[in-house]
């Protein structure tokens, strides 16, 4: 696959990120080149020269007044990445880290970073080979670059940090790269700040969850619908009047897709007329409301994201074509920080309001359903402590959602003085998509144990599916059974895209996400060397 750099799509991104064990080959688009070297030969120029360039010949963040010498220039860079290798806790996940690799690979390859052409093939041999770097999860602020997991990834390059070993253990870097017959990186003038500097790890964390998220996402749509006729609910209020005369787009699709859902639904039917009650609680028509307004906030995220993974975000930054060398701040993560902001108050409505339609499905009062959704309540306790698990995953999600963005520490003794924390913001959005995945799956054992209280009636044709789809792996509620496993299982069928294929399917309707951007085609995209990409040019690296 051709990576182009400024012309990444999340369709790319995507591919990049759930490749698994077989790593996509990528190989740099040749056009890329002359701006790489232009870039590279004006830092080079500078470290030969006398004036103080900062990253080139001088110190870092408060030490950007101490003047280096150029016998020590390549010293500098192997010093700042081993000092700035001080993160902790868990290691990265792959998926994470090889986002890292291709986003600092196509971002360099901009050619405003003044890295030569041997940096950008190293990453890309790294990534080609399968190694993914250890990367420890904790210990960015998000500002001046995500420095210290990124300083983690170049020591492996460099072959003085580890690689994540097929145990999940540290393997050391010299070894693994010796293995892959990839040269450890010779960092020269500016090259380590270039590889840290940057928000290539909270832009791949906040990818991570966006990707996870897109199938818990569109299962909540079906889900949702399910209750809807488990309830005996109206499908008045998904009337496309009503919601075009608000004109949000979310809103408008969810209305929509809730509409083809319920089509041909017999329950439905049998309620249309003589129903007493005039309306419904609002966890069942206020979804396209809420629900809706979740999509737009994620359409949002994506495109910041987007253009993120395009961005330049070191410092200095090159400008070949007028030989200026200019210090700025794309560093800071604030656009990240807040749109993972933005998707963690996202994440965590999906779930809360799946949650309120739980307890809303065992309230025999609003449901009118049997008590719990078991036909003997007392002796079987049905799905009472089922919905006390969601309550609590719910309100987990409300402390995670808290704005990580507010939240500022001046660091670097205070020359670093507002800070953006979107590492933490994009990081902590894997345990939210867990949490409402995991609600999910209760209200989808729910609903269609709800629907079963309404047989001979049968519901629409795509929820039966739905229904027959979780009845091949967890049985029906007759009597109080052992419900872990029956979670465990409804929330891996839900993640795993299961839903989403039968929504697609079944409704006709297109994408949930931004068409030019997720659903790009992919032709352009992919290459080989034939078509005149190259892997790396650098005749000592010899990926596998």
């Amino acid at each position: 696959m051709l990576l182009r750099p400024g012309e990444l799509t999340l369709d790319v991104l995507q591919a990049i990120h759930n490749e698994g064990d077989r790593p996509l080959r990528l190989m740099l688009d040749p056009t890329a080149l002359p701006a790489i070297q232009a870039s590279a030969a004006l830092v080079q120029a500078a470290a030969a020269g006398d004036a103080p360039v900062y990253g080139v010949n001088t110190g870092f963040g408060k030490l950007a007044s101490t003047r280096i010498s150029a016998a020590d220039l390549a010293q500098l860079q192997r010093n700042l990445i081993r000092s700035h290798s001080v993160g902790v806790g868990e290691p990265l996940q792959p998926a994470v880290v090889r986002l890292m690799l291709a986003l600092k690979a196509a971002s360099l390859g901009r050619g405003h970073s003044g890295v030569r052409p041997v940096v950008i093939d190293t990453l890309l041999a790294v990534h080609n080979a399968g190694l993914v770097p250890y990367v420890p999860s904790q210990g960015s602020v998000g500002a001046s670059g995500d420095l210290a997991p990124l300083s983690h990834m170049t020591l492996a390059l460099m072959g003085e940090g580890a690689f994540l070993g097929t145990d999940g253990q540290p393997v050391p870097a010299a070894e693994a790269l010796t293995q892959a017959r990839i040269t450890p990186l010779a960092l020269e003038a500016k090259e380590g700040l270039a590889l840290i500097n940057g928000t290539q790890t909270s832009t791949a964390l906040a990818l991570h969850a966006l990707f996870a998220f897109r199938p818990v996402f569109e299962a909540a749509l079906v889900v949702g619908a399910l209750t809807v006729d488990a309830a005996r609910g109206s499908d008045g209020p998904f009337d496309p009047r009503i919601h075009a005369l608000r004109g949000q787009p979310g809103q408008i699709d969810v209305a929509r897709i809730y509409r083809a859902l319920l089509a041909g639904s017999a329950i439905r039917a049998s309620h249309v007329e003589g129903d007493e009650r005039v309306q419904d609680p609002y966890c069942l028509r206020c979804q396209p409301q809420v629900v809706g307004a979740c999509l737009d906030q994620l359409r949002h995220a994506a495109q910041v994201l987007l253009r993120e993974a395009n961005a330049v975000t070191d410092n200095p930054l090159v400008f070949a074509d007028t030989g200026e060398m200019i210090s700025g701040g794309n560093f800071h993560a604030e656009p990240v920080a807040l749109a993972a902001d933005g998707m963690a108050l996202a994440i965590a409505e999906v779930g809360a309001i799946a949650e309120r339609r739980i307890a809303m499905l065992i309230d025999a009062g609003v449901s009118r359903l049997p008590p719990f959704l078991t036909a003997d309540a007392g002796l079987n306790s049905g799905f009472m402590i089922a919905h006390v698990t969601a309550a609590s995953l719910a309100s987990e999600n409300k402390s995670l959602a808290h704005p990580a963005s507010v939240d500022s520490l001046p660091t670097s003794a205070n020359q670093e003085d507002h800070v953006s924390m979107a590492t933490f913001a994009a990081r902590r959005l894997q345990a939210m998509v867990s949490n409402t995945a995991h609600i999910l799956g209760i209200e989808w054992l729910a609903a269609a144990q709800g629907i079963a209280f309404l047989r001979p009636l049968a519901s629409s044709p795509a929820l039966e599916e739905t229904i027959a789809l979780l009845r091949q792996h967890c049985p029906a509620m007759t009597t109080d059974h052992y419900l872990a496993p029956d979670i465990a299982q409804a929330t891996t069928l839900l993640r795993s895209g299961r839903l989403s294929d039968l929504l697609d399917r079944q409704t006709g309707l297109p994408t949930l996400w931004p068409q030019a951007d997720l659903r790009a085609d992919m032709d352009g995209d992919a290459g080989s060397a034939e078509d005149g990409g190259t892997v790396c040019d650098h005749p000592s690296h010899h990926p596998h």
